[in-house]
């Protein structure tokens, strides 16, 4: 391998690291108390060279929300491959309540940072942070759509909007059992849904 292709190997590294580090640390501290060398020591890079990747911190908040997406992508491509579209679903529930101690104390991650953006007076980003939310929801549409279900964009805000609710009471009150009991509720309600066997919707 050459030298050039290595920096370009180091320096390809060093900016995922960062993304996921932004990812992270806006994620626990809020965007307002974050500061690039917050987000610099998490990814064990020089303050200095962060810049060289990202030159603002709202850059970093993008690449933040960049790390989602490819997060979000990545999860939904691993439950596209369960056979049926309640396996799915109640698979991402499972999913959810699995990172109940961490909603608990930081709340979901895209969630919280909607809101937070949404709050700033540079407009802009709270509109990338609500397309990362519409990709969960379009996704989750997509399985009530592949069940025949009437009305799938209300069943997809039913159980995205659950979701988002649970994870801000679990965080508000600092209690991570509320996940794990309206998860439980979420579980009973798509297994009332008919399935066939075959994803589809019994008739």
């Amino acid at each position: 391998m050459s030298d050039s292709v290595k920096t370009r190997t180091r320096g390809a590294d060093k900016r995922r690291q960062l993304m996921a580090a932004a990812a992270r640390v806006l994620h626990q501290q809020g965007v307002e108390r974050t500061t690039i060398a917050d987000i610099a020591h998490d990814a064990g890079v020089p303050v200095g060279n962060v810049y060289y990747y990202f030159k603002t911190k709202d850059a970093l908040v993008q690449a933040a929300l960049a790390e989602h997406s490819g997060y979000l992508a990545e999860l939904t491509g691993e439950l596209d491959k369960l056979p049926s579209p309640l396996d799915r679903l109640r698979a991402l529930v499972d999913i959810w309540v699995g990172q109940r101690d961490v909603a608990a104390r930081y709340g979901c991650p895209t969630g919280t940072l909607a809101v937070e953006l949404d709050k700033r007076a540079e407009g802009g980003m709270d509109l990338e942070a609500g397309k990362v939310i519409r990709l969960l929801l379009d996704w989750v549409e997509r399985q009530f759509r592949e069940l025949g279900l009437p009305e799938p964009d209300n069943l997809a805000l039913a159980l995205v909007g659950a979701y988002q609710g649970m994870s801000l009471l679990a965080n508000a009150l600092r209690d991570p059992e509320i996940m794990a009991r309206e998860g439980s509720r979420l579980i009973r309600w798509l297994d009332s849904l008919p399935d066939d066997g075959t994803g589809r919707r019994s008739p």
